[in-house]
């Protein structure tokens, strides 16, 4: 973590000296905003929680409920997730106080008993991040955005007691085109309107969206007709994997899902209850917390519940739904105008909860979002970026719904299908999709944003189009271990990381000095192009190198002066772009990634730590052209 750069600020260091402009509690509402969020939910706060840095972006956040979330919901945060986290600078405080998830047991009828053991997962195989899977209540993901938020320039805080009713959007109109309609929900002032301008729209409004509904957008797909119970409890047991994550199915009551939660005594179970009829409704049903408990203790025999405290339940039915597009423009008019209104979260897909994927989904929604709004916004990028973001997570919404589609029917599945002294069918699947449990198989497709696989061969460890796989590092400075992947924060700014060849120690004449003299000095540099006057040079493309050597064979005042950058005001070094291979512990970056070590490499990654190209380090037209074809001339 980086602070005193523009001078020496005491206190906390998460909280930034505020706007002088920013809007102050009992402030009255706004008639324009630069963003409008509709709904406080983890993709809402998600992007709040990035725009709200930006001194310059005015955004407005709206939330039909009177007071944040306090239990509830979702729970799982998948490996993904916490990487998010990391660079959001709260993932240390997400794994300290939230459950880990090692450990996946399964359960089924035996021979001489009515459940037994009949297999045990390791959770997150090994190597697959330096994160773990945890569990988590979604308030307290909630309270950390909110916590950013209330810290940023900006102080943005959540407009409670309103939800946006309809919008609507002037194609014509440079400056604040869509108008929303919101309504108060406030005791006393139900049913009162106001308006509000807005130049983008981002509706995180639920699966009954008033956004998506607005647009025209409807979600497609279909019903599972099986009702499942949900409970937050605490309960005295003799079960004995309690505290683990397991599957348990029963020869005659069904299945049911036991999830550990934070503080060591709280667990959720999903329960499976009753199937229902072609055009039946839960709440048909009348079923309430005692139908759930009442299912889970017959499930449970022989194994005793005595359920002490219900802190929260809900009772569903699963659906797999999608809806046409995340945003508010036909496919007739893409060339011609840019989207101004855009969906995120259970506004633009639904699923079941049992693979974990809801909240986490949602919350990449906006992370892909939030930089590419942030960099239209500041000037950095042309409007019509924004296209992408339909594109890339749709994509990924449809691979989530689809495998999210299967999975349920193999949790529901009987074990007719189970191989005598193997795994049972439901153990097996849950083995081969773990790395998409895990968040990690989603790869973005050939755009302007993800490059060609040409060069892959040079790192086969950083798949493009996917997300930037971290591993262990020293950095030179100050010989401290770490991980490269921590270097990316939620900042909107890109990353390039030259991996120099053998026996490149730094100096001059060598590959990664010889690139560095160009990419600070020549005026065709991405770094000179699209950096605005007066801008430190890693302002928008922060540039960081990574040797062979160790620590005590590298000189760090011989780097390249770009390695060595003066920021800020007074012109201060910064001492964080050097790293080297960490020997002490055995960890080496080059053989964990399948970087080529004779040639070395670049690796370009996004704002949202997806790989976006991997080049030679000699590659430079390439490089630039890569970034002409996403950001624009401002140098």
């Amino acid at each position: 973590m980086q602070y005193h750069v523009n001078g020496f600020q005491p206190g906390d260091p998460d909280v930034h000296p505020a706007a002088p402009d920013h809007r102050r509690a009992g402030d009255p509402l706004p008639q324009a905003v630069d963003v409008l969020i509709a709904g406080s939910g983890p993709a809402g706060l998600c992007l709040a929680a990035q725009l709200a840095r930006v001194p310059q972006i005015r955004t407005m956040l709206v939330e039909p409920k009177l007071a944040p979330m306090e239990k509830g919901q979702a729970d799982g945060i998948s490996v993904r997730s916490m990487e998010m986290f990391q660079a959001f600078g709260f993932g240390e405080k997400v794994m300290r106080e939230s459950v880990w998830i090692n450990e996946t047991t399964f359960w089924a009828p035996g021979a001489d008993a009515p459940l037994v053991r009949v297999a045990r997962v390791q959770d997150v195989p090994d190597g697959t991040s330096e994160m773990p899977h945890v569990l988590i209540n979604q308030a307290r993901v909630h309270d950390m955005f909110l916590d950013i938020m209330r810290r940023s320039p900006t102080r943005l805080e959540p407009d409670y007691g309103l939800k946006v009713t309809d919008l609507a959007i002037d194609p014509a109109a440079t400056h604040y085109p869509v108008t929303v309609t919101l309504e108060h929900t406030a005791p006393g002032r139900e049913g009162q309107t106001t308006r509000v301008r807005a130049n983008y729209v981002i509706g995180c409004d639920g699966a009954r969206s008033n956004v998506r509904n607005a647009i025209g957008g409807k979600l497609h797909g279909d019903a599972a007709h099986q009702a499942w119970g949900v409970m937050d409890m605490l309960a005295v047991t003799d079960f004995p994997d309690w505290r683990k994550k397991s599957f348990v199915r029963s020869q005659e009551e069904g299945i049911l899902m036991v999830l550990p939660r934070e503080g060591g005594h709280l667990v959720r179970l999903y329960v499976e209850l009753d199937r229902l009829g072609e055009h039946e409704r839960v709440g048909d049903r009348g079923m309430g917390a005692q139908d759930i408990i009442a299912k889970a203790q017959r499930i449970f025999r022989p194994f005793e519940l005595d359920v002490k405290e219900v802190v929260w339940w809900s009772i569903y039915e699963i659906g797999h739904r999608l809806t046409d597009k995340f945003d508010d423009v036909p496919d007739s008019e893409v060339a011609t105008r840019a989207p101004r209104v855009m969906l995120a979260g259970d506004a633009c897909h639904t699923h079941s909860p049992k693979a974990g994927q809801g909240m986490n989904v949602s919350m990449g929604d906006t992370f892909n979002l939030g930089w590419k709004l942030i960099s239209v916004l500041t000037g950095r990028v042309d409007a019509s970026l924004l296209h992408s973001y339909s594109g890339e997570r749709r994509a990924a919404a449809r691979g989530l719904v689809e495998f999210d589609h299967k999975w349920a029917r193999v949790v529901g599945e009987r074990a007719e299908d189970d191989a005598p002294g193997g795994l049972p069918r439901v153990a097996r699947e849950f083995v081969a999709n773990l790395p998409f449990t895990c968040g990690l198989t989603i790869q973005y497709e050939r755009s302007a944003l993800t490059g060609a696989a040409t060069h892959q061969a040079l790192a086969t460890g950083f798949d493009i189009g996917k997300r930037f796989h971290s591993a262990p590092v020293v950095r030179l400075a100050d010989a401290r271990p770490m991980h490269l992947g921590h270097c990316i924060e939620a900042d909107a700014r890109w990353r390039l990381f030259l991996f120099a060849p053998a026996n490149d120690a730094g100096g001059p004449g060598g590959a990664v000095a010889t690139l560095c003299e160009w990419l600070e000095h020549d005026g065709a540099s991405p770094l000179r192009r699209h950096a605005a006057p007066g801008e430190d040079v890693d302002a928008v493309i922060d540039t960081r190198a990574v040797f062979q050597q160790g620590s005590h064979e590298l000189d760090y005042a011989a780097m390249p002066t770009l390695l060595r950058p003066h920021v800020g005001r007074y012109g201060l070094c910064d001492y964080e772009k050097v790293f080297c291979v960490d020997f002490k512990r055995g960890e080496d970056i080059f053989a964990m990634r399948g970087i080529d070590r004779a040639a070395g490499c670049m690796v370009v990654v996004r704002p949202d730590q997806y790989v976006g190209h991997v080049l030679p380090l000699s590659a430079r037209d390439e490089l630039a052209a890569y970034f002409a074809g996403v950001l624009r001339v401002r140098g």
